[in-house]
């Protein structure tokens, strides 16, 4: 199985793949004429001032983006980036930004289609995501595209969130604190299943709570490594940016990278951390109190800045600066000896940083994974697939991590395909609403300064 496996992924994670989300991210970009980068302060303003939202939804912009972030903010930025660190080399750091600057126009336009053409359910709640983008915004023939992306929807985040974020938790505790892992799947199921409970509302809630105070503890620790290694850093920025174009040399417990490997970890491991390209974020920011599409992707499209170019990054410094990277440790493990080395109780500290990062991706990937269900065969499903989710988390702390991981990468790519094609197929929708935003921005300065004056 391992072996098919393996087979799979070359092909799906081969150059058509590479070449079809970073083109993607370049065309948006483009066509966008780079406002996706230039309005990243605007963005950020939006989420301040607008923070309950503004016209129809069932949360807040705010907690739309805390929920899209409970799922990317998760073992990707820890195990994933020293899994791509510990095989691609350093320089796999370099292209995961590169995929990050590119997947921040594919996240925008992926939120304004989802608010473009949502829907609302039997229950009388918004929903939409790519399924739904390609449903109302293509025409017949492309219908099967919407299917396909549901049908990986619904089984990838058992891949993506409960059994990889599960694993990583599990041996994380095992390592720290000798827990039994059937104990910690015991207790991480059980949690869910009670936040679960509440559907939409409650996970965005606890989102809203956990996502920020995560992100501050964790930023908060690695820039205090940093800090300890400071003369390290402006040596570490070289070393990603030569071993991104020259692969580097084995060393220690490492086998050495080729430019061509370091790529294809970096942008694995980076689209596996912020998901843009995937069409997992514009579900939740479909779900938000807004009738502004240009709005809600503005502020969807901070997922991928924050998630890579801040988050990942810190953690990609700590590898390099530290020399973890060149040890023998590889995944979680790898970083949790960089922490440990630098600061007292950095190995609990790192835990429970894995465990609050795989707590929240597991609670906004069963949304996720729920409404593609739902999609595909109604609310009669919704119930069932809750029960499935919670044994997948228990599941997941019983596997080997590199079969997790080989997993979550093939359904990866086969989540990413139809929603990449249903983007560049709608470009000009996002293009022509982005245009006719900026009109009505420019109209309305010009009349408050009149006013003004």
């Amino acid at each position: 199985m391992e072996s098919v496996i393996d087979s799979l992924n070359a092909v799906i994670w081969g150059p058509l793949m590479l070449g079809l989300i970073l083109g993607t991210g370049l065309y948006l970009t483009i066509g966008l004429k780079g406002v996706s980068l230039t309005r990243i302060p605007h963005a950020f303003g939006l989420l301040i001032r607008g923070r309950n939202g503004d016209g129809e939804g069932e949360i807040s912009p705010f907690n739309a983006l805390m929920t899209a972030l409970s799922s990317t903010i998760g073992t990707g930025n820890i195990a994933g980036v020293a899994t791509a660190v510990g095989i691609g080399g350093p320089g796999a750091l370099f292209w995961m930004w590169c995929a990050a600057v590119l997947g921040i126009a594919t996240k925008y336009a992926e939120a304004v289609l989802a608010v473009k053409y949502r829907e609302t359910d039997p229950t009388g709640k918004k929903v939409g995501g790519p399924m739904y983008y390609i449903k109302n915004g293509l025409s017949a023939k492309w219908q099967f595209l919407g299917i396909l992306f549901a049908v990986f929807g619904a089984f990838a985040g058992f891949g993506l969130a409960n059994t990889v974020q599960s694993n990583t938790v599990s041996q994380a505790l095992m390592s720290t604190y000798s827990v039994p892992t059937i104990v910690s799947g015991v207790i991480m199921s059980s949690l869910v299943a009670l936040v679960l409970l509440g559907g939409l509302k409650r996970i965005a809630e606890v989102a809203g709570r956990l996502v920020p105070l995560m992100a501050i503890l964790y930023l908060g620790c690695t820039t205090l490594i940093l800090l300890m290694n400071f003369s390290e850093i402006p040596g570490a920025f070289i070393l990603i940016i030569d071993s991104a174009f020259n692969g580097v040399a084995a060393g220690g417990g490492f086998a050495g990278s080729t430019l061509i490997l370091a790529l294809r970890m970096g942008v694995a491991r980076g689209i596996f951390s912020n998901e843009a390209g995937l069409g997992s974020a514009p579900i939740a920011h479909a779900a938000a109190v807004t009738n502004d599409p240009v709005k809600q992707g503005s502020i969807a499209m901070l997922g991928t800045f924050i998630d890579t170019l801040i988050i990942c990054t810190m953690t990609g410094l700590v590898l390099v600066v530290s020399g973890a990277w060149k040890g023998e440790a590889a995944g979680a493990a790898m970083t949790l000896m960089a922490f440990d080395a630098n600061l007292p109780f950095g190995e609990s500290l790192l835990t429970v940083c894995i465990v609050l990062f795989a707590f929240t991706s597991m609670l906004g990937w069963s949304y996720y994974g729920e409404r593609c269900a739902e999609f595909l065969v109604g609310p009669k499903i919704i119930a069932p697939f809750r029960v499935l989710w919670v044994i997948g988390i228990f599941l997941g702390t019983q596997l080997s991590l590199g079969m997790v991981w080989k997993i979550s990468d093939l359904l990866n790519g086969l989540m990413a395909f139809p929603n990449l094609i249903a983007l560049i197929l709608l470009s000009p929708v996002v293009f022509k609403l982005t245009r006719e935003h900026g009109r009505e921005e420019f109209t309305t300065v010009v009349k408050e300064s009149e006013k003004s004056a």
